[in-house]
């Protein structure tokens, strides 16, 4: 079944429409929407290695926007949306805590999450409700995500084939390890 999921994501990458879902997936991603954007970025380069650096570049462009509106849901709409997102995610009653401590490290924990499997939704939400400065956020985002989407653009442009081949050979291992670290990125928010 995973390998029919696999091939099915691939065949999807290669649709003439790929880089506007992936833009969609990255921007929900950032405020709302609990699935990370690498699956379908990784299928995409995996399906056409020439457009390595564009997919990363949508990628990041609209994983810092819909940042940028994860911020604004903080700032603005915390008690609406804001608060029910994170309390979802576990960290509801912990928000006033996690804010005082947030506001005095501001770059870092833009910094640290783009980077990590902490879902970078929380983030985003509470730099806003937490008021660091908004070119501090986009500074940090664009870095954060930055390295996360082109290192991983650069491994799959220079060896994508070779790593094409470790994913069908290891796919059931990596599909398990996958779910173990989005699962610890979660966990990760019951540590902070």
């Amino acid at each position: 079944m995973i390998r029919k999921l696999y091939a099915w994501t691939l065949s999807l990458a290669a649709h003439p429409r790929a880089l506007w879902a992936l833009a969609i997936l990255s921007f929900l991603e950032s405020s709302v929407f609990p699935i990370p954007p690498d699956i379908l970025m990784v299928a995409m380069i995996l399906s056409q290695p020439k457009r390595a650096f564009l997919i990363a570049g949508i990628t990041l462009i609209a994983s810092v926007m819909g940042g940028i509106f994860g911020y604004f849901i903080g700032a603005f709409l915390f008690d609406e949306v804001g608060y029910p997102v994170l309390n979802f995610l576990g960290k509801g009653a912990m928000a006033i805590e996690f804010n005082s401590r947030f506001n005095d490290l501001g770059f870092w924990p833009v910094l640290i999450a783009g980077l990590t499997p902490i879902p970078y939704k929380i983030v985003t939400i509470t730099s806003g409700w937490a008021s660091v400065p908004l070119t501090t956020f986009i500074v940090a985002s664009i870095i954060s995500r930055g390295i996360r989407f082109f290192i991983v653009a650069m491994l799959l442009w220079l060896y994508g084939e070779k790593i094409n081949k470790f994913i069908q050979t290891w796919m059931n291992v990596l599909f398990i390890l996958f779910i173990i670290i989005l699962i610890g990125g979660f966990g990760m928010l019951k540590i902070l």
